[in-house]
């Protein structure tokens, strides 16, 4: 029976340095899964304008974007959802009361604020997008601005009591580790995402597989009865049931060969 297997891309796909290399081990065993009639899920906090060519070309069937926001199969959208510009802008007004620095996220693009203080990891995201020509400056100002999710960097200037206050009444707020948070919608998440999919290809949980290395991927992790976490991601080890190698040590294809999937 087919097998539905979704993947994490950093830290699982993409190597988490300065190249963010994939390895060839990976390349060759997603490509012998899909072979073996296997169904290939990215299931990802990045929106989809985020995930690069090189990704898409390595045989995927589907997107589960953003953290559960917005899911494709095949091409065809199954679920999009965005926030109303009325939120936005009381989000966009919170996180300058605050001092935290953010960065909002849609399926279409990422914005930054000028009017907020700035920090090491967001000018490396500025960086990476101008180097692949996206305009940094868009404005997010105006009336009818909206995004689909969004982080924030914290430090000590930051009101991150007010922050959760406010911010949790419409937002689901994980803590990623050294003072980075992803906010997503009340409601969504990796794990929803998949309840899509299961649901459209009628393929039972016992046939789910879960590949991560992160917090942001507990929800998925949990939600399936096959969870696998990278040999480096030792925060979720106690998660999960089966630990593989780490990225680069040939992880994601060790994982599969112990499954039988390949």
């Amino acid at each position: 029976m087919k097998k539905a297997l979704f993947f994490d891309i950093d830290g699982t796909i993409v190597v988490e340095n300065e190249n963010f290399d994939i390895p060839q081990s990976t390349i060759n065993a997603l490509k012998k899964a899909k072979e073996n009639g296997h169904y290939l899920f990215i299931n990802s906090g990045r929106t989809y304008f985020n995930i690069e060519e090189r990704i898409r070309n390595l045989g995927f069937d589907g997107y589960l974007c953003g953290c559960g926001t917005h899911i494709e199969l095949n091409g065809t959208e199954l679920l999009y959802n965005t926030l109303s510009p009325e939120l936005c802008k009381k989000i966009i007004e919170l996180n300058r009361k605050c001092n935290a620095i953010p960065l909002y996220e849609r399926r279409d693009n990422v914005f930054f604020d000028n009017n907020c203080r700035r920090c090491d990891e967001l000018e490396e995201f500025r960086e990476y997008f101008i180097k692949i020509g996206s305009d940094v400056n868009l404005p997010i100002d105006n009336a009818d601005f909206y995004f689909d999710k969004f982080v924030i960097w914290s430090d000590s200037d930051t009101d991150m009591e007010l922050f959760r206050k406010e911010a949790s009444e419409y937002f689901s707020i994980i803590d990623r580790g050294n003072d980075f948070y992803e906010n997503i919608p009340l409601g969504f998440s990796k794990a929803t995402a998949i309840d899509v999919i299961l649901k459209k290809l009628d393929i039972p949980y016992e046939n789910a597989y879960a590949l991560g290395d992160s917090t942001n991927d507990l929800p998925m992790l949990q939600a399936v009865p096959n969870s696998i976490a990278m040999g480096q991601g030792t925060s979720i080890h106690k998660y999960v049931s089966f630990v593989t190698k780490n990225i680069e040590d040939d992880g994601i294809e060790y994982a599969l060969k112990h499954f039988g999937i390949i």
